[in-house]
């Protein structure tokens, strides 16, 4: 018997440019915007989804909101009484949303799941806000001489790279420039306005370092926002074949190490990590999992949208991937192989760096936009001809990853 399929009815994404503190807006008006335009898209009511599922990090410590499984009932009367559960898994909370979605559709429990993906990061001076991310780290072990956490962690993956491979910083700036100049055709990027040197060059007033080789635009900025989709099963379409999904997740893959970084570069390095192998072993086999649940190669893949919180964790995912060699991942950039118009297009959204970044969001925002992709509805960051496209969503220092791959529904 072939598995169960999860199917993408619809979803929604809010402006990732906006700040919800400053127009008197909290988690409640966040969540009853995507929760209500979600099922909008999905053209179905609250009284027809099973279940729900919530991603969010760090509600606690922005805005003081904890047990935000509840809210969706909280401010939809149609879901009150359905169970809902909330998921953290710091920047992969919103993948793991999904996983936990589709396993509850794949079991046979539900038919219908909507997951959402919610998170406030401007309540807070942009200093305060760094600290709180960096809880995601391992706290008190690692990092201790950080300004800023994450840049830090994340230069430290650039330096593995310069170590094992060499690294030129051109490469990095040429991600962020990549990735930048895809969030202006994204009507809900959050730079899609911004005013950004090209090219970018180490430019100390314009594009001043931030940690070691990491500068502004080689980092994601903080986001408030909000993302949705409803999935349904097979079942479900078979009930209904006046439905039209906008894609069918074909393949997921998810792996979860240890919190430390040094402890994941060693151990990469113990368990096949020479020149000729990955820098983080269990990034690759998320994505391969992924692929060969599909039943696809890096080849069958018409384009990504991966986790560019920091230009090396591109780098990183593009080797990964199997789009070049490891540690050469420099080639795909160089050649345009990645830009939209290329072999294997990463982040047409402006992913990250370019579309925002609210934590606990990111991962059905990148699922969306991938069924978005196949669905022929990504507008003017539409990849031509797109039939597959992959995520790939890191939590912490990869601590956990999670991929996805997603195929054109058929007609």
């Amino acid at each position: 018997m072939s598995p169960a399929g999860v199917w993408v009815l619809g979803g929604y994404q809010s402006d990732f440019a906006r700040n919800l503190d400053r127009e008197g807006s909290d988690f409640a008006d966040l969540t009853a915007e995507v929760v209500n335009s979600t099922l909008e898209a999905a053209r179905l009511d609250a009284s027809d989804i099973g279940v729900v599922h919530v991603g969010n990090a760090f509600g606690e410590l922005f805005a003081r909101q904890g047990h935000l499984g509840a809210m969706p009932a909280t401010v939809t009367g149609g879901l009150w009484g359905v169970p809902a559960s909330r998921h953290e898994a710091a920047c992969a909370s919103g993948s793991v949303a999904v996983l936990a979605a589709m396993a509850d559709l794949r079991s046979g429990a539900y038919r219908t799941a909507l997951v959402l993906g919610v998170e406030l990061e401007k309540t807070v001076p942009g200093d305060t806000a760094t600290a709180i991310l960096g809880a995601a780290a391992w706290t008190g072990h690692e990092g201790q001489d950080a300004k800023y956490m994450w840049p830090f962690m994340f230069d430290r993956v650039a330096a593995e790279y310069d170590c094992r491979y060499g690294l030129d910083d051109t490469h990095l700036r040429a991600i962020a420039e990549l990735n930048i100049s895809n969030a202006k055709s994204n009507p809900l990027a959050q730079t899609r306005g911004w005013s950004v040197p090209t090219p970018l060059l180490t430019d100390d007033v314009q594009n001043p370092v931030v940690e070691g080789r990491l500068r502004r635009f080689d980092c994601s900025p903080l986001t408030d926002g909000g993302a949705g989709v409803v999935l349904v099963s097979d079942e479900w379409l078979r009930d209904h074949p006046d439905a039209r999904p906008l894609a069918r997740i074909d393949g997921w893959g998810h792996r979860t190490v240890g919190l430390g970084l040094q402890e994941k570069f060693d151990r990469g390095a113990r368990d096949g990590g020479a020149k000729d192998r990955y820098v983080l072993p269990h990034v690759r086999v998320a994505a391969v999992d992924a692929f060969d649940r599909a039943g696809v190669t890096v080849e069958d893949i018409d384009g990504f949208e991966v986790h560019d919180c920091f230009t090396p964790s591109e780098y990183l995912a593009i080797d990964h991937l199997g789009l070049t060699a490891p540690g050469e991942s420099w080639k795909a950039i160089e050649s345009g192989d990645i830009s939209r118009a290329g072999r294997w297009p990463v982040n047409p959204s402006g992913g990250l760096i370019g579309g925002g970044h609210p934590v606990g969001a990111t991962g059905v925002r990148m699922l969306l936009d991938a069924a978005r992709q196949v669905g022929g509805i990504a507008g003017d960051y539409q990849v031509d001809g797109a039939q597959t496209f992959a995520t790939l969503n890191f939590g912490g220092s990869t601590a956990t990853t999670v991929s996805f791959v997603v195929g054109k529904a058929p007609v």
